[in-house]
């Protein structure tokens, strides 16, 4: 898997852990134990799903990761979060004045009942912007392998083709007479 497949992953599971935090709080009654535990198996789920998203090969595309999965999950998440403020100020009534126009003003008041879900999440995400560039530090950081001196003295493999592959080259012993 390349890394702009991760971010892709990464987004969409983002997204259906939004969509699983609102299932979450809009179908389950959370204040009764069998809505309570269903929710929060439901909020596992999307973790889950984060998690699998970063199953990958090695590589990574910070850069990619940054604006295909991070730059949406920030927006989303900062929308509900600013939506959910106690108190209301120009910002918070400005994304509720565009949660009535876009008609998403349900989904972002069952949403925000988890916003220090979404707080971690964006958290979280921004985080593993940032992991290819500290698995590189990391890999820097180990001390060299051992080496096997015994090997090492052997001959390569080229070495050993070249002593083979020399033509035979018989002398006879040349005799010098004195007189």
């Amino acid at each position: 898997m390349n890394a702009l497949t991760r971010a892709l992953l990464t987004l969409l599971a983002a997204g259906a852990t939004g969509a699983l935090l609102w299932l979450a709080s809009a179908r389950f009654d959370l204040h009764h134990t069998g809505g309570y535990w269903a929710a929060m198996g439901v909020v596992a789920g999307g973790g889950l799903l984060l998690g699998l998203a970063q199953l990958r090969g090695g590589g990574g595309n910070p850069p990619g990761f940054f604006l295909l999965a991070f730059l949406p999950t920030a927006i989303a998440g900062l929308w509900v979060i600013v939506a959910a403020q106690p108190h209301a100020n120009p910002f918070r009534n400005r994304v509720r004045t565009w949660d009535g126009d876009l008609g998403i003003t349900r989904a972002v008041h069952f949403i925000s009942s988890w916003n220090g879900v979404l707080a971690l999440g964006i958290g979280l995400m921004f985080g593993l912007t940032m992991e290819p560039a500290w698995v590189l530090v990391r890999s820097r950081a180990t001390a060299p392998a051992a080496m096997d001196t015994d090997a090492a003295d052997e001959p390569l493999t080229a070495e050993r083709r070249e002593v083979v592959e020399q033509p035979t080259v018989t002398r006879t012993p040349t005799r010098t007479v004195r007189s």
